[in-house]
């Protein structure tokens, strides 16, 4: 039995047949074993790409895969990248489930088109952005505020290559909600330097960037 209902495949199909523009990457890393939720986000994946011609997934062991594991800095699993033409930061640790998969679909088209959604000052503002900056966005799956959270960071991620950013689920990941405290979702941690909470606008997003990288 799969994950997605069929009334929730048929509206992505065509969705993605109307709004898909370049291929997508779906690309995997799981366990055969002391991995939670590696078969659901394996099986997550083959059935988005079934979906459409455009979108196919690979999956590799995150251990016999090492190699391709540390050139991705894949250092924890289930993980999810979404690459486009090129290898664009989109990265989700854990299952994207719940709310979270609606921005994994909007995700998938953005990278797509090989652009984002965000307004036309952020993405100027984006540009100026030079050095490497990594965006962690700890969420839960019943959060219904943390989408938007993981869409704006990951929306930074397509518009400059610099800029990695990574849904972390906090319940598979307890060791890294405890280091970062993360008492509420979502939680944003960028370079280990400065953190907020909550949703908040695509420009105070940036704000909290940019002060972020001046430390």
């Amino acid at each position: 039995m799969g994950l997605l209902k069929e009334r929730d495949k048929r509206f992505l199909q065509s969705k993605f047949k109307t709004q898909l523009r370049g291929e997508v990457r779906l690309i995997v890393f799981t366990q055969e074993f002391e991995c939670k939720y590696c078969e659901e986000l394996r099986e997550l994946c083959k059935e988005v790409a079934s979906l459409s011609e455009k979108i196919t997934t690979e999956i590799y062991d995150f251990q016999s895969d090492k190699q391709l594991a540390e050139k991705w800095k894949v250092d924890k699993i289930p993980a999810l990248l979404v690459f486009g033409q090129k290898e664009y930061g989109v990265r989700y640790f854990g299952i994207p489930s719940g709310y979270e998969f609606t921005a994994l679909v909007d995700d998938i088209i953005d990278v797509s088109r090989g652009t984002s959604r965000l307004h036309p000052n952020v993405k100027e503002k984006l540009k100026e952005i030079k050095q490497p900056v990594h965006i962690q966005v700890f969420v839960t799956p019943t959060c219904p505020y943390c989408p938007l959270a993981v869409r704006t960071a990951h929306q930074m991620a397509v518009e400059n290559e610099n800029i990695v950013a990574d849904m972390v689920e906090a319940l598979e990941f307890p060791h890294l909600a405890n280091r970062y405290q993360v008492m509420a979702v979502p939680k944003i941690v960028i370079n280990d330097a400065a953190s907020f909470e909550g949703a908040v606008p695509e420009h105070v997003f940036l704000e909290y960037l940019l002060a972020a990288i001046k430390k």
